[in-house]
């Protein structure tokens, strides 16, 4: 049985590729995920990245846009690592900067500072 995300094979409309300014929460995503991948950390793989958000209903994975999805999955895979609690993560939603907070918190009782810096 075939995913909402899986559309290869099917018919489907032309790609439209429009550049666009991305929105400062979505960078902050963005940064959020390519820190707490870094192998160095230990906290998140790109394979469950990619699970929670495949994971997603049809019609949750329609409604959420790209960085939405990314969200959804970071705080997913936090709350199945046992690094954050699910009220920490219903607390989060849309706010990497609830998210930073929390995971620099986790990472300084391992030792580790610095994980992700505010941005400007």
């Amino acid at each position: 049985m075939r995913g909402m995300h899986d559309l290869g094979g099917l018919e489907a409309g032309r790609c439209e590729r429009d550049e666009h300014e991305y929105e400062q929460w979505e960078k902050r995503v963005d940064a959020l995920m390519m820190l707490l991948s870094a192998k160095d950390r230990d906290l998140m793989k790109v394979d469950e990245l990619r699970r929670n958000i495949e994971s997603l209903g049809a019609d949750a994975y329609d409604r959420m846009g790209y960085y939405e999805r990314w969200m959804h999955s970071i705080v997913q895979t936090l709350i199945q690592r046992g690094v954050i609690t699910i009220d920490e993560g219903l607390s989060v939603a849309n706010e990497p900067d609830v998210l930073r907070s929390i995971v620099e918190e986790f990472m300084a009782e391992r030792g580790e500072q610095g994980v992700v810096q505010q941005s400007p």
